[in-house]
């Protein structure tokens, strides 16, 4: 069975009005941004605080962000707290219809069905200049099912979601435990050894970038085939893993003439450019594998410093607001591998390092199961999401 469908357009909202906080400086506003979403609640703030006009928005409203649109964002407006007035950011795009149950179109907007056809909307340069384009987004069908129909399948979908949910929080709690541990150990080290002064004194065998200079390899030298070139993109911000299906391929000849960014199993890497701060732990998966300029990597010497170890003081330790520091006085979003040197990395005791490296191996296992578990979830969220909105629940 197909569902009759509608134009987009029917559902949003024409004239819903607007308010200008900074008019009403002392009155408190419940406000729905982008930001807010992303921590998972609306902002209780004054309007001295806000800095621009916003749209005026109500309990069930379906908000759709047009900015950064790969970025699935999407919120039902919820009941209000306390008397406060309810507004939300100019990049909601904001659907309203006694037609359309709120929890359904949430799924239907944040489904591959929708989001192919609305990412084909956007226009800019890339980045946070990329938006949808609300006229053409207007014109995308929605399926209207009956609404008994709508509760139904949007029920369903609400408890597959949770499903997700709860297993996402579980590698969360994993990754917070992993954390805790290596503090409760080692403490919040901010003094260290500086990594030249490491290098010197053998605890790191080597700290260098895949800055390959002239020797770049070119976009027509990348394929399917060849050695694996990794670069920060590739690397879990959650757990330091690396994605071998997303990272590009250098042929055979070009990787052979060059002669930095080689891998050995156990380094760390650590991004200094774009994504400064994301930490990688190269564990051999492949048998050879090239960094790109994006991308320092450390080689502990393991008679002093063990991989674990350094990837978790990297991560977790006060190593992270040195290069917050850094990347500030800068004029660009990096931190150069000149500056890296004087950075200070804190070496713990061995036997301890050795400890943690044990706690550490056994939760990677725990939180691969998890990983699969969730990977099945995401499965079977698809399926369901694909046949509720083709009338096939």
């Amino acid at each position: 069975m197909s569902w009759p469908t509608v134009p987009a357009a029917e559902l949003m909202l024409k004239r819903g009005g607007s308010v200008n906080p900074a008019n009403y400086p002392d009155e408190t506003f419940e406000l729905l941004s982008i930001p807010a979403f992303d921590k998972g609640e609306p902002e209780i703030v004054e309007g001295k605080a806000i800095g621009s006009s916003k749209s005026c928005v109500q309990p069930n409203d379906v908000l759709l962000s047009k900015i950064v649109p790969h970025i699935k964002r999407c919120w039902v407006v919820p009941a209000p707290q306390g008397t406060y007035r309810q507004i939300g950011s100019g990049e909601w795009i904001i659907f309203r219809s006694d037609k359309i149950y709120p929890p359904f179109l949430r799924h239907f907007l944040t489904s591959e069905i929708f989001h192919k056809q609305f990412m084909n909307t956007t226009a800019g340069v890339g980045g946070s200049l990329v938006r949808a384009r609300p006229a053409e987004v207007g014109n995308i069908e929605i399926p209207l099912p009956p609404l008994p129909e709508q509760k139904r399948i949007a029920a369903i979908l609400d408890k597959a979601d949770a499903i997700r949910r709860k297993r996402q929080q579980a590698i969360q709690l994993a990754d917070d435990f992993l954390r805790a541990v290596f503090l409760d150990m080692f403490g919040d080290p901010r003094d260290g050894l500086k990594i030249e002064d490491m290098l010197s004194q053998k605890y790191l065998l080597l700290h260098k970038d895949g800055n390959h200079g002239s020797n770049y390899p070119a976009k027509e030298e990348f394929g399917d085939d060849g050695v694996v070139f990794i670069s920060a993109k590739d690397i879990s911000d959650q757990d330091g893993s690396i994605d071998y299906a997303s990272v590009a391929h250098l042929n055979e000849s070009k990787a052979r003439k060059l002669t930095i960014g080689w891998l050995k199993e156990g380094d760390v890497l650590l991004a200094h450019n774009a994504t400064v701060g994301r930490v990688g732990l190269f564990s051999g998966e492949v048998d050879e594998a090239l960094i790109g300029t994006s991308l320092t990597a450390f080689r502990p010497n393991q008679e002093r410093l063990s991989s674990v170890y350094l990837f978790a003081a990297l991560k977790y330790s006060g190593f992270q607001a040195q290069l917050k520091q850094n990347m500030g006085q800068s004029t660009r979003n990096q931190v150069p591998i000149t500056a890296q040197r004087a950075l200070k990395i804190p070496v713990g005791d061995l036997k301890r390092q050795r400890q943690f490296e044990r706690v550490f191996i056994k939760l990677k296992q725990v939180k691969s199961n998890l990983y699969a578990g969730l990977k099945g979830s995401d499965e079977m969220f698809s399926s369901l999401s694909q046949r509720a909105f083709s009338g096939q629940l």
